[in-house]
Formats: structure tokens, sequence, C-alpha cells
């Protein structure tokens, strides 16, 4: 006999298959059925297989949050992922919920070939399409390696389901010879000393044993810090998540909370990325951008970010981010802007006391996934004791005394970057080189660049320009980190720290210099001026100004365009390049082979716009392919 105790929840489970009943909830399990033509079945099934993981009818009923699992044996900066998918899930139960987790692509800097950039959109893809298609009422987002977070926001805007991030958090600082050294600022400075030859072997040995000696992301305001302060900025993860230590209780904490907060987002499904997202949001993840002299990586994602929302795309482009430069001062002191470290951050009371600093330059009304204004969760935390001025972790400074006056990012016009392209002023190790002209050395690629760099013979000196050509977004592929070309070996030798550097590429957040990045078009583009600079042009770079130019004539700048499209068109015509010899072709056969080219290589060739709109695929975008070009 039944159970009378049982009656109602078996009512409930039989009201399920009964074929008199339409599903009309589109919760819980009963979302996204597999089309099997008949939804009774459909459900029937699914919760058949999902019992084979012992769930119970009471646990079935629940709302369920999906928890995205980025953990992978490589990729370190994830490798706490464990520890924080389990504070989740009980964060979600306590709060009565179902927590589910499931796993997409993850992705490391240092890990993917030929960059973890060229996989972004994939992982978007894959976030999007796994949160459609799977029965969740909200998910919480476990990311942190540079472009994982990113990639998850541009799937979870597509998706528009209720989402939530938790990032993994930074790592804690090494040390070497008692002086505190931490990925990856100190990893390109003490590399670049090594080329130099102001350290030996034996040294650079044990420097690479400190540098990372935890689990987490890279503990400077490299892209991974970056994106996670933005995230704030946005409104898509509480105030005090961005800089708990990816080792300490407090990051385990932090999740625990954040699957608290997702069971809210399953009461309250308004509050989906594309309601919490504005115009006002993006303008305060730019100031905090800019305030923590953040990656200019950061600014690809950003374009790309935006340009997925229907009703922002097109409001935020590389003007915004200049205009909120001009007003925007930087505060926080962290390599590779400054001299300290995200644990620093940390504890000078992180976000919520930067925040606090900016709070006249910020849209106080714009939504949080809290579902309460960013101005009424600053108001919730309060005053912040401000730490003692001469504190070894004091890196916050005053509004009104701040690290660099404003504009930490700038974003460059003329005729070299029509389009467009980035420096970060703050970061120039070398302020004269803000305002230089000189000749240009060209590199024609990564190849050619490791090829000549070091060559004692090469025509080079302290007041030239590097130029490299060929790392764009399909010139390399992927838009590779080369962008921060090394100081020659024969001049690093001699004492030159900085030069003036400018590519299509990107280079690390976590990187410094006098370095001009994301030049659009790119210089595979047979139209671009970037891709027709040839050694000795004189560039002139002014910060001041926002100016980037090359001191060619219009008419020579037209007629190397003509010659290199006609070479274009050659290389078409013979193999799609294979068979062309010279630079036309070499430059150029990405460009033109990227038709023929299978799998996802081929799929992202074709696909991906350029660094002004966010190097996205055109068919993800908000707008889609046909209005993209």
């Amino acid at each position: 006999m039944r159970d009378p105790s049982k009656a109602s929840p078996t009512k409930a489970v039989t009201s399920d298959y009964d074929l008199a009943e339409p599903l009309s909830s589109t919760t819980g399990l009963r979302q996204n059925l597999s089309s099997y033509g008949d939804a009774h079945f459909s459900l029937f099934l699914r919760k058949a297989f999902i019992k084979a993981l012992g769930y119970s009818e009471d646990a079935l009923s629940r709302p369920i949050v999906g928890i995205v699992n980025t953990s992978s044996g490589f990729n370190p900066c994830h490798a706490n992922g464990p520890q924080l998918l389990e504070a989740a899930k009980r964060g979600v139960n306590l709060a009565g919920g179902l927590a589910v987790d499931f796993p997409t692509i993850s992705l490391h800097e240092s890990f993917a070939s030929p960059t973890s950039m060229f996989l972004r959109n994939l992982m978007s893809m894959d976030t999007e399409e796994m949160i459609r298609a799977q029965p969740v009422d909200a998910v919480v987002l476990i990311g942190g390696c540079d472009k994982t977070t990113p990639a998850q926001l541009m799937g979870a805007i597509s998706a528009n389901k209720p989402a939530i991030h938790l990032i993994t958090g930074p790592m804690m600082p090494g040390s070497h010879n008692g002086v505190r050294i931490g990925a990856c600022t100190d990893c390109r400075n003490n590399w670049a000393k090594y080329r130099a030859g102001a350290i030996d072997i034996e040294e650079i040995a044990e420097l690479n044993d400190e540098l990372a000696p935890t689990a987490g992301t890279c503990g400077v305001m490299g892209t991974a810090s970056t994106m996670a302060c933005i995230l704030v900025g946005l409104g898509m993860m509480p105030l005090k998540g961005a800089t708990p230590a990816a080792v300490s209780s407090a990051r385990l904490r932090i999740a625990e909370d954040t699957g608290t907060r997702a069971v809210f987002l399953t009461q309250n499904t308004h509050l989906t990325p594309q309601v919490i997202l504005t115009r006002e949001s993006f303008v305060n993840a730019i100031t905090v951008l800019q305030a923590i002299g953040g990656s200019t990586n950061a600014i690809v994602h950003l374009l790309a970010i935006a340009n997925r929302h229907p009703a922002v795309a097109g409001q935020i482009t590389l003007d915004t981010v200049d205009e909120v430069g001009r007003r925007t001062p930087l505060l926080v002191n962290l390599k590779p802007s400054g001299s300290n470290y995200m644990t620093d951050f940390h504890a000078a009371g992180g976000m919520p006391a930067l925040l606090q600093q900016l709070r006249s330059l910020l849209h106080l009304d714009a939504l949080t996934v809290t579902g309460k204004t960013l101005g009424q969760e600053l108001d919730l935390i309060g005053p912040i004791r401000p730490l003692a001025p001469d504190s070894p972790v004091n890196c916050i400074r005053p509004f009104d005394s701040p690290l660099y006056k404003r504009s930490s990012l700038v974003v460059l016009r003329g005729n070299l970057a029509p389009r467009g392209a980035v420096i970060k002023a703050s970061a120039s190790k070398d302020g004269r080189l803000l305002s230089h002209r000189g000749p240009a050395v060209v590199f024609r690629g990564t190849a050619d660049l490791a090829r000549r760099i070091d060559d004692p013979d090469l025509g080079v000196t302290a007041d030239s320009v590097l130029v490299l050509q060929g790392i764009g977004p399909v010139g390399n592929p992927g838009m590779p980190e080369a962008g921060m070309v090394p100081i020659p070996r024969k001049l690093a030798a001699a004492g030159v720290q900085d030069m003036l550097r400018v590519s299509d590429g990107r280079m690390s957040g976590t990187a410094g210099g006098t370095v001009v990045l994301h030049v659009a078009p790119e210089s595979e583009d047979p139209a671009s001026v970037l891709g027709i600079v040839e050694d000795g042009d004189v560039i002139a770079c002014d910060v001041e100004n926002r100016s980037l130019r090359v001191e060619l004539s219009d008419e020579e700048i037209q007629s190397r365009i003509t010659r290199r499209r006609q070479a274009v068109a050659e290389a078409a015509d013979t193999s799609l390049g294979e068979a062309s010899s010279g630079r036309g072709s070499e430059s150029t056969s990405h460009w033109v082979g990227r038709e023929s080219m299978r799998g996802y290589k081929g799929l992202y060739m074709r696909s991906v716009n350029q660094a002004d709109e966010g190097a996205d695929f055109d068919f993800l975008t908000a707008a889609g392919p046909a209005k993209t070009q």
C-alpha cells in the first residue's frame, strides 16, 4: 500500500506523465526538453536517466542552478576549481536549489596554441549553447584565466538566462632573494634582464620556481585580474568577488555566497544579463578599467561583450574608452603600471574601496546581479576606513592624488590606424616615448621577428620604432600577445629598457613598455596601411594628441596599397597564394587562403572581425553576419 505521507509528492510526480495535462512549466527539468515529438515522454526519459545519478523526486523538483566547470589539468589558474565548485554547490543547496555542474572548454594563456584568444570565441559558443540546451534556471560561471571570463560573459549574454560570475582568484606572490615576485610582470621583467645578460641562467631558473607559487591567476593587474574587476563594474559579480586570493578561505566563502545568490536569480528570472547590462554598466566598467590601469586586452573583450547585447551594440566603441579615460585617474598602484600585487589590493579594501573613491564618476543607478543598484550596494558596505599612507599594502590612491592623472589607456588614430589603436600610457617605461618619431624597423610576422631581432647586424637604434606585422586577428591567426616586441639584444645589453613598438596584435596585461597595439585594420588586410610600412619609413606617435601616423604622402600610401592588392589578386590565382613569391603573398596568404580552410580554423578565419569590433565572430554579434561588414 502506498504510504499516505507520500501522497502529495506522488500526485505532483504522476501529473508529469498525465497526457491530459500540458507541460506548461518552463523551469527546472521541464525546460529545454529533447525533441522526441512527445513532451511528456521527453520528461519521462529525462527523469529516468537523471535518477541514475541518485537524485530524488524532491531534489528534482527544485530550481536548478547549473555550475560551469572549467577545471583542467592544463589550467593551473583554475586548479582550485573543484573546491570552488563544491563551495558553490553548498551555497545552492543551502538556499533550496539543486546544483548541477557541467563542463565547458577551459582556456589557459600558456597552454593554448597559437593563442587562447584564437579559442575565446569557441569557448563563448560552447558556453552559450550549453546554457541554452540544458535545463538550468540560472548559471554560475566559474572562470579566471584571461580569455575565460569574457568568453563566458559573451556566451551568457547571447543565451540570456540569469547568470552570475565566480572567478578563481589571483595567486599569491613568491619571493626571490628576499624580494616579492609574481606572475607575470616579473616573468617578463626578469626575462628581459636575462636577455640583456644582467642575470645568468642559474638565476633565471631559480626565479622560474617562484614566479607562480600557488594556484590562481596572475597576481598583478594582468588581463585576468582586470576582467575580474570589470565584472564588478559591470554588475555581473558581487563587489567583494574580485580580489580574494585563489587559495584563501575568503575565496571559498565567496563561492558559497555566489551559489546562494544564484538561487535568488532562479526566483528573479527577469535579472538576465541583457537586463542588467546597459550602456551605463559598460561606462562604469571602462571607468574601472582606467582607474586600475588594466590590461589593454580588456578593451577588445569589452567591445566583443557589448556587441553581443542587442540594446548596447554599437554604443560602446573605442571612442567611449578614450572619452572615459580623459576624466578618470589611475588610482591603483599595481604592476605593471605600479609596484604592488593583487593581495595588496585586497588588503587595501579591494573593489569596494576603489568604487567608493570613484563614486563621482560612476552611474550609481546601474543595476547589478544582486537585484540592487551599484549605489545601493556601495551604501550597504558603507565607508571604508583608509589605510595609513605609509602602509606597505596601501595601493589605492586618493581620488585627488592619483598615480596617473588621467587616460591610463589611450586610443590613437591616424593614417596608420584609421580604425584605431590602443596604448597603455601608464605602463610606459620611458615617458619621453609617448611623443616620439623615428624610423621603422619592420618584422613581417613572429617567425621573421625570431630570426632577426637579436642579429648583431640589425639596423636599429634606440630611436627606431619596432613594427611587427601579421599578428592581427587573421594574421597569426588569433591575435597573439607578441606586441611587446623584445628590445634587440645589442640595445638591451647597452642599457636600453624601452622603445616605441607598433603592431596589430596584443600584449599581456602583465606587460609594460611603450607599446601601440590593436592597429585596425590589421596588416593582413590588403587595404591596411600598417601592412605597407617598410624599413626606414618614419612613424610618429603623439599620445597627448591621440595621433599615430606614418610620414608618407597619401599618394605614396595609395600606390603601395594598389601594388599590394595586385599581389593579392595574383596570389588568389596561383593556388591561393602558395605559388606566389615575394612579400605580397607572404603578407596576404592567410587573407587569401581562408576561404578554403577546414575546421574551426576556417570558421575563425572567415568570420572573425577586427579588434575595434572585439575580434568576435560576425555571426555571433547581436547584429549578425549580414550587418557587421
